[in-house]
């Protein structure tokens, strides 16, 4: 399903169109004066923002001192910001270029990011992305472990023996090996008896002692006590996680319809694939 035919989202989508068009107003307008290359001011509502982010992220007002500190750490900046501009630093540099790209995506992701969807919009969500969200399969088992070389008629016996309740002697803990396991996933079982174990347990019966079951270490005989099968976690479970992945979704989608109204406002050349297909074999 697509965000974009949404009808809440048409509100994003007009903001968009705005933001194109007053860019396009203003394509022939006249650049804005620019301010005094050798005069940096610092006033009152810069300063009361300075203690408004510090007391964000402190969660306390900042001291005269403190605020006072950032204000000349500003000016030390800004004058570097200048200087550094003035000499052409900024021209050519990924790292500058990368950072308004990234200003400029936070223009439209923002949009996504005050997004309030209703439940039947996150549960369509949920359910149009169920293998990202489907929790594995876990099973709890207790498992004894048999020489590498037990021959058949040795594991029936001792199979026999843990059937009646009883503890066979021939059976033995894998050195380093826990007998009993709590739920577990199959990357957390294979990592301990290799790839395909969990496998071969799931296909158990539940509550009785079965096998073997082959691992590096040898033969296993296993009593499955519980097994949980893959589920879908339901919406409340799982809310923050699906409303973070629905605003990313969104905030893709919005930021491609964005940038595709922007480049209606260029004219643009470029090499086809083709072009570079046949630079590159030259």
């Amino acid at each position: 399903m697509s965000f974009l035919k949404e009808p809440f989202v048409h509100f994003a989508a007009i903001g968009i169109a705005i933001f194109a068009w007053f860019a396009l107003a203003n394509a022939d307008a006249p650049p804005e004066p620019e301010p005094d290359a050798k005069r940096i001011q610092v006033a009152r509502p810069m300063v009361e923002t300075m203690a408004a982010q510090f007391e964000a992220k402190l969660n306390r007002a900042p001291t005269v001192d403190e605020l006072f500190a950032l204000v000349e750490n500003y000016v030390q900046e800004e004058v570097m910001v200048r200087e550094a501009r003035a000499m052409g630093l900024d021209q050519g540099d990924g790292i500058i270029r990368n950072r308004l790209v990234q200003k400029m995506g936070f223009l439209t992701t923002s949009q996504a990011q005050a997004m309030i969807p209703d439940d039947a919009t996150l549960q369509a969500h949920l359910e149009e992305n169920a293998s990202r969200y489907t929790r594995s399969p876990q099973i709890a088992f207790a498992q004894y472990g048999l020489p590498r070389g037990a021959d058949s008629a040795t594991i029936a016996a001792a199979l026999e023996v843990l059937q009646r309740g009883e503890d066979p002697a021939m059976a033995r803990r894998q050195q380093l090996l826990p007998t009993d396991f709590a739920l577990s996933t199959d990357r957390q079982v294979d990592g301990v008896f290799g790839t395909g174990f969990f496998a071969q347990v799931q296909a158990l019966p539940v509550g009785e002692w079965a096998g073997p079951v082959m691992s590096g270490y040898g033969p296993h005989l296993v009593r499955v006590s519980t097994y949980q099968p893959g589920e879908l976690p339901r919406l409340d479970d799982i809310r923050d996680d699906v409303l973070a992945d629905w605003r990313r979704a969104l905030g893709a989608e919005i930021t491609e319809a964005y940038v595709k109204s922007l480049l209606g406002l260029y004219e643009v050349e470029q090499p086809s694939a083709d072009d570079i297909a046949n630079w590159m074999s030259q």
